[in-house]
């Protein structure tokens, strides 16, 4: 067997139990070259700790990629890493400016291109290498015996093995969303109709106009993604005739997604919810709610058909907007501390609960919550809160910086993590607007404006199952969408 180990220099150090542990020597592999994933690429390359970066995809942060139209929340001045600051600074980068929000397609032209094509990252990032598989070499994951010295096996798709000294798995979960299935898994038949089925936030005014203009198109989902799709489907309406829209919520009551109006402490999440409310009763969003898809079909004449109990919905297209989950699947043998609700480490759990916080209270950590049994694995970013729909992209900063620090054998650098985040109010949660019969929420939320310094944690609540996708807003410009989220 063919192992090949790239860069072979600086080695890092774990910690078990507060006593050092020599890691094996070998690259530090970052899985996916998306915000989070490029932020620990910089603090390794700080550190001057070996690296290479895997993307799936084609070219940088591939996922957002696919939502280049969306505006993001949160302004450029939380969505640039301090060690990625620092690279493009010495590359004569201009600094976009900080008050502004960017668009993803601006988060990539403007930022993480030219980061990637900074020296320190030009030549460690491969494209197109989808991870299939992580391991241990020689270790299943019984295994115990100086586990701990064994490299790890990074598996690529097209059979490709490489060796590690660490991982740090900033994956996302964009290509992990959640079933239209009501119960968890999928609905019967809805493998079928996949080509029938969009992914959340299609670029309904864009490049994918001609597959909705004209046509009858379902959203399911109650969070603000699903709200986003609607709103720039009840534009598209205006201009197209024809054009028809049904939001498909296992809920009863939407007050969740309507949100305060004017009287919201969050403008902007005020804002879309009214502008919706106003679509739902002027009757050109039709509502159908207490609808817990049971099962998925093409009609005759080729349009997909959802049924729940004796009620059915018919659309041409249906965008599934109900939220996304991690893919731990490729790491099954490693040693996992997984919180079975969340998905997330069993120690950040309580720290992310959407019934307790919202992406601005979100407690300060680092490589402390985020460590499992297996020495030198880490997921950050997207895919480290689970299931959890409050994660901003400043927060997968400060976890990467953690992380890396730790692996570097710097642990009181790990554990001093701060948080400068926009204020939020409570958004996503039961507890703000009532039950809605456990239909998926939005995600990250808050206006651009003050930030809060978070030093200290913040009191702790129960894990909770709710899950969620991305928040969007939409400011003056009715065609505007915007996202807080990352992957």
């Amino acid at each position: 067997m063919n192992f090949e180990i790239v860069g072979i220099g600086r080695s890092i150090v774990s910690e078990q139990n507060t006593a050092a542990v020599a890691a094996p020597a070998g690259p530090v592999v970052v899985i996916g070259a998306g915000p989070v994933g490029l932020a620990a690429a910089a603090h390794l390359a700080e550190r001057g700790v070996d690296f290479l970066v895997l993307e799936s995809g084609p070219g940088v942060a591939a996922a957002i990629e696919e939502w280049r139209h969306v505006k993001l929340f949160s302004p450029w001045r939380y969505n640039i890493d301090s060690a990625a600051r620092k690279l493009l600074e010495h590359a004569d980068w201009v600094e976009p400016d900080l008050g502004k929000l960017p668009t993803g397609g601006d988060l990539i032209d403007s930022y993480l291109e030219p980061l990637t094509k900074t020296p320190e990252l030009n030549d460690r990032i491969r494209y197109n290498s989808p991870v299939s598989a992580v391991t241990r070499v020689g270790f299943d994951r019984v295994r115990t015996t100086a586990r701990e010295l064994a490299p790890f096996l990074i598996r690529l798709a097209d059979g490709t093995e490489i060796l590690a000294s660490a991982v740090i798995d900033a994956a996302g979960t964009w290509r992990r969303p959640n079933v239209l299935g009501g119960s968890g898994i999928p609905a019967r038949g809805e493998t079928d109709i996949a080509d029938g089925i969009a992914h959340a936030l299609p670029d309904v005014l864009g490049r994918d106009r001609d597959r909705y203009a004209g046509r009858r198109t379902a959203v399911v989902g109650a969070g603000h993604s699903a709200s986003t799709t609607l709103l720039d489907l009840g534009t598209l309406a205006k201009e197209v005739p024809g054009t028809e829209i049904v939001w498909v919520v296992r809920g009863t009551d939407q007050a969740r997604t309507y949100g305060g109006g004017d009287a919201d402490e969050l403008p902007a999440r005020g804002a879309l919810g009214s502008r919706l409310k106003k679509l739902v009763q002027s009757g050109q969003v039709e509502l159908v709610s207490s609808f817990h898809i049971e099962a998925a079909s093409r009609t005759a004449d080729g349009r997909v058909e959802l049924a729940s109990g004796e009620q059915r919905v018919i659309a041409d297209t249906v965008v599934n907007s109900t939220g996304f989950r991690p893919d731990h699947d490729m790491v099954g043998e490693l040693r996992l501390d997984l919180d079975s609700i969340m998905g997330s480490t069993r120690a950040l759990a309580p720290l992310i609960d959407p019934n307790q916080h919202s992406c601005g209270t979100v407690p300060p950590h680092g490589a402390d919550e985020l460590a499992h049994p297996e020495p030198g694995y880490y997921a950050i970013g997207a895919k480290s809160y689970g299931r959890a729909p409050t994660f901003l992209l400043a927060t997968g900063y400060e976890q990467a910086r953690s992380v890396v620090a730790a692996l570097a054998g710097d642990w009181e650098a790990a554990r001093d993590v701060q948080l400068d985040l926009p204020e939020t109010g409570v958004c996503s949660s039961n507890l703000a607007y009532g039950d809605a019969s456990g239909e998926t929420a939005g995600g990250c939320c808050g206006p651009a404006p003050q930030a809060v310094e978070i030093s200290a944690p913040a009191g702790r609540g129960l894990a909770t199952g709710i899950s969620g996708g991305l928040l969007t807003i939409i400011d003056d410009a009715p065609t505007t969408n915007q996202s807080s989220c990352c992957n």
